[in-house]
């Protein structure tokens, strides 16, 4: 079974080369465990960060990887799984776990404190109280999201204070105007929220990522492929379209 998904890993790496724009993991919603440490670290392990750092492995630093740190097999069992031997198996975990300590940002352990500014930071954004969003946004904030093509893309990355909140400014309201609404939700472990027409169907999901008090990326799953299993997706190009209609019609 580890070596078929070795396979799967490998084609998925060559799909995603023909990508269009930026790829990002399917958003994760609910935490099945109800033990708050476990729960701590379920949601480091697939926060937007992680699964990205997941996805510049190999696949066979990547199985071992969460065969030998996830699941807690022995180096003979990981060995037996990928076919390779003990001493393979055990460079390849340390190359494995030092790209990810490399890679991985430095996130506030505080939780409460990221919630409470995530919460700060969407009530700005209903408001349309552009001082407020800069106040919580990085000088070098960027704006990412991940279409595949499908829906209305961002441009490939949005970077800075100023050509955040502008993009945040112009079009946020012309959602709010057609009643889009946003739905604070944890996302990957991370503040974010759902953004649902007026019909409660999704549009896309937004994960933020946190750092020394200010709000370091805005990272989108606009897919519709992969929002299915949070419920009915929205035409997005259908909302894209009444929102230029709503903003025509005011000008």
């Amino acid at each position: 079974m580890t070596r078929i998904s070795i396979d799967v890993l490998r084609s998925a790496h060559l799909r995603r080369e023909k990508y269009v724009g930026p790829w990002f993991p399917e958003p994760l919603l609910t935490d099945p465990y109800e033990d708050p440490v476990r729960s701590a670290e379920l949601a480091d392990s697939v926060s937007m960060a992680a699964l990205l750092l997941l996805e510049r492995l190999s696949p066979l630093e990547r199985a071992v990887f969460v065969l030998r740190e996830v699941f807690g097999f022995g180096f003979g069992e990981v060995a037996s799984a990928v076919g390779r031997s003990e001493a393979a198996c055990r460079q390849l975990a340390v190359r494995a776990r030092r790209h990810m300590d490399e890679g991985r940002p430095r996130f506030e352990a505080d939780r409460r404190e990221r919630e409470q500014l995530a919460t700060r930071f969407f009530d700005a954004l209903r408001e349309g109280d552009v001082d407020g969003l800069r106040e919580l946004l990085a000088a070098d904030v960027q704006m990412i999201g991940d279409s595949g093509g499908k829906a209305p893309q961002w441009p490939r990355g949005i970077i800075g204070v100023d050509n955040v909140v502008r993009v945040l400014a112009t079009n946020v309201p012309r959602l709010v105007r057609i009643e889009v609404t946003l739905e604070p939700h944890e996302v990957n472990g991370q503040p974010g929220a759902i953004f649902r027409d007026r019909d409660n169907k999704v549009l896309n999901t937004w994960t933020l990522d946190i750092l020394d008090g200010r709000i370091q990326a805005i990272r989108a799953v606009i897919n519709p492929d992969k929002l299915g299993h949070v419920g009915p997706v929205a035409d997005a190009w259908a909302i894209a379209r009444e929102a230029n209609q709503a903003r025509r019609s005011t000008d």
